[in-house]
Formats: C-alpha cells, sequence, structure tokens
C-alpha cells in the first residue's frame, strides 16, 4: 500500500513542497495529494495590486502540477482528526463533505486577516488578505470614482504597501492611513522618512497613533471619539491562522500556530508538519519567525527535507531559519528594503526608490516562477521508502522544547 501524503494548501510554502516530494519521491510507494480552496495559484504578496485594478498572474494548479504525479483536490478543509489520521473537506463544486486519509500530513494553509474582535469588520471592512476578498475591494473602487474616501487601517507591511499603491493607482480616490502608533515604526529613521515622503508625494493623510474601535458601513469610530468617513475601509491589522489545528487537537500557540521542532515536525502529532503562516518555527536567532513569504520558503524547504529523511532512511539536513529583513513596495516605481539584525531590530541603513522597488518586483517574479517549475533543477533520482518510515519519533531540539513549553 502507498504511503498517503497530503498537503493542505497550495500557497507559498504548500505549492513548493508538493512539487519537490513528487519529484524525490518514488510514485511506486508514495501518493501525493493536495487540498487548496482555489483551483489557480494565488500570489498573496500582489493582491494589493490586484485590488488597486492591476492584473496579477494567476497560474492554474493543474498546469503547476502537470506532470508530477500530484493529484489535486480543490476544495475547502472543515477538520483535521490527526487521531484517526483524516482531514475533512468540502468540495467546491457542492459535492459536500468526504474524508480524506492520509500517513503523513503537511499543514500549510496559511493565515487570514485578524479582526481583533472589532465589531464591524466582518460586516463592513475589506481585506487584501485573499484573491476573493481583494475582487470586492477592487469592485468597491470601481465605483467610487474620483473624491473616493478608501480608509486602510493598519500601518503594517500590509497597510504601507495598499495604501500606496491605491494612491498610485486611482489618484482620484482620498487615502487616509490610520496608524495605532508612529508611522513606520518598525523601520529605521531613514526608512520611516521615505516612508513619510512617499505618503506626502501620492497625497495619502497619514493619522498617527490612532485605535479604531468600530467600523460601520460609511465611517469608523476611533478610541478618541472620532469618527471618519469612508467609502470603502481595508483591514490590514494583521494576520491570524486558521482555528482548525486547535480545533483538531494539535499543539498550537494562544493564537493557533502550531508548535513544530526544528524541522518543522508537531511537538504533538509525529506525522504531522507545518510551514508557512501556520507554523510557529523557532528560527536560528532564537526567536519565533514572522508570517511572511521568506518564512513559508524556509519552513516549507525544511519540511521537505524531513519529510524526505524521515520516509526513506536518509540524514535530515538543516535548512537556515533566518530573517533578514523586509521589502516593501511603495506603489510601482518605490519600495523600500530594510534589513534587520539577529534581535529583528532595523539596522539604521536601508535602500529605497526604484532600485528597491525593482528588487521587491524581481523577488515576487523569481517566487512565482519557482512555484510554477516546482522540480526545476531538482535531482530525477525517486526514492524509495524504508520499510517503517515512521517507526523513528523524532525529539524536539531544546529550542523547541523550550517553545513549547513556552506556550503551553
Amino acid at each position: 500500500m502507498k504511503h498517503r501524503i497530503v498537503v493542505l494548501g497550495a500557497g507559498y510554502a504548500g505549492a513548493y513542497a508538493a512539487g519537490n516530494l513528487a519529484r524525490r519521491l518514488s510514485p511506486a510507494d508514495v501518493e501525493i495529494t493536495v487540498v487548496n480552496t482555489e483551483s489557480d495559484f494565488v500570489q498573496r504578496l500582489r493582491l494589493h495590486q490586484l485590488a488597486a485594478g492591476q492584473e496579477i498572474e494567476a497560474p492554474p494548479l493543474a498546469d503547476v502540477f502537470a506532470g508530477t504525479g500530484i493529484r489535486l483536490r480543490v476544495a475547502r478543509v472543515t477538520a483535521v482528526d490527526p487521531e484517526r489520521q483524516v482531514v475533512v473537506v468540502d468540495d467546491s463544486d457542492g459535492g459536500g463533505d468526504g474524508e480524506l486519509g492520509y500517513d503523513t500530513l503537511l499543514y500549510a494553509l496559511g493565515s487570514q486577516v485578524a479582526e481583533h474582535g472589532v465589531p464591524g469588520v466582518a460586516e463592513h471592512a475589506f481585506d487584501v488578505a485573499g484573491r476573493p476578498s481583494a475582487l470586492r475591494l477592487r469592485e468597491r473602487l470601481d465605483t467610487r470614482g474620483d473624491g473616493g474616501k478608501v480608509l486602510v487601517v493598519g500601518d503594517g507591511l500590509t497597510g504601507m504597501e495598499t495604501a500606496t499603491e491605491i494612491a498610485e493607482s486611482r489618484p482620484g480616490l482620498s487615502v487616509t492611513l490610520v496608524a495605532r502608533g508612529e508611522l513606520g515604526a518598525q523601520l529605521g529613521a531613514g526608512a520611516r522618512n521615505h516612508l513619510r515622503q512617499a505618503c506626502d508625494r501620492l497625497g495619502i493623510a497619514v493619522l498617527e497613533h490612532s485605535s479604531v474601535e468600530a467600523v460601520e458601513a460609511t465611517h469608523v469610530l476611533c478610541a478618541d471619539g472620532a469618527a471618519l468617513a469612508s467609502d470603502a475601509t481595508v483591514w490590514t491589522a494583521g494576520f491570524a491562522v486558521n482555528p482548525l489545528a486547535a480545533a483538531g487537537g494539535l499543539e498550537v500557540t494562544g493564537n493557533g500556530r502550531i508548535v513544530v521542532d526544528g524541522t518543522m515536525r508537531s511537538v504533538s502529532h509525529p506525522n504531522v508538519y507545518a510551514a508557512g503562516d501556520a507554523a510557529y518555527a523557532i528560527g536560528d536567532n532564537g526567536r519565533p519567525l514572522p508570517m511572511s513569504c521568506a518564512s513559508a520558503g524556509y519552513t516549507g524547504m525544511q519540511a521537505v527535507a524531513a519529510i524526505m529523511g524521515r520516509l526513506t532512511g536518509r540524514k535530515i539536513p538543516h535548512t537556515r531559519l533566518e530573517y533578514l529583513g523586509n521589502h516593501v513596495s511603495l506603489g510601482r516605481r518605490d519600495g523600500i528594503l530594510q534589513m534587520v539584525d539577529d534581535e529583528a531590530r532595523a539596522k539604521p541603513t536601508y535602500m529605497g526608490g526604484w532600485k528597491a522597488a525593482r528588487i521587491k518586483s524581481g523577488i515576487l517574479k523569481a517566487s512565482l516562477w519557482a512555484i510554477s517549475h516546482p522540480t526545476f533543477a531538482l535531482p530525477r533520482r525517486k526514492h524509495g521508502l524504508t520499510p517503517d518510515p515512521n517507526a523513528s519519533v523524532h525529539t524536539p531540539t531544546a529550542k523547541a522544547e523550550q517553545a513549547a513549553k513556552a506556550v503551553a
């Protein structure tokens, strides 16, 4: 009987990991299934561009996985049962719930917008955390024309990129960026100044040290009593993970991320791995990796190496788990490259302007190409499995054990 590998999610982590496993493992021994809610690969890092009115590539996953032997199931995951080793899915074609068994599970469902319990966010706010929501925002902006008011709540990287992209693509709209603290507080002084200049150039009003307490259809209410008029409120105040892992009994952090050891293996269920935003992984600097595309790449590569090693009896290599910095686009012709130190603090130097924008664009193009060619340059040799790939249970590293205790 073939060993069943199920990958949940075909984002930056899941799609690339599935392709790597398919190229390296023998199809005579392994069956790989990818479950994803959409039939296309979604460039999440470009969804603010889609919302602003631009077209972005979305290659069909059937084409991405063509020739790999991967089975694609377009469905929504509704439950994970690690004790029975099954996931429950709801097929997108209306076929209803069905169970999918696995021997090894790679959980890469990513993240979604965090509402933080603020009333009205779910009912009235827009976001760019998924393609359907980005398209809804795009439709709303299309109806507003000149003079429409757009409020972007949250000045993290997503908020910066969304506000500047909309302001540049739709100059007739009035864009306001609402920041809980100082604008660009996570950046160095020079990069913060560059961000302010970009906002001034694009006509973006910045409201600092403001906390939104409620979102309504035509305005938002702030903690200081101010009511800000809005034709489209875009919520970019952080991300949260799907509660499925917690509901299924996997060991998770307080915010639902799966606690993993240094090989991305669940500390509570040894045949479950996690990668991307859903994984609570400790980086080489001893700090949790942030939710980011870079983290998805590192954790996905480590998960592949661990699954390969354990199934074939080979040594598991260590993938560098680093957080080096942030690339921020400020429209199509401007950007910021901010590097950080080992304590995740912004370094004094930064790169800004057209060159930084080109580097960010190049990284996104390279990421899309890598996803679209998941088996390129990988060894052609197909490895068979050891007689009992799940016999040896990995002992977490000291850092992973400490992390698990810290979030228990």
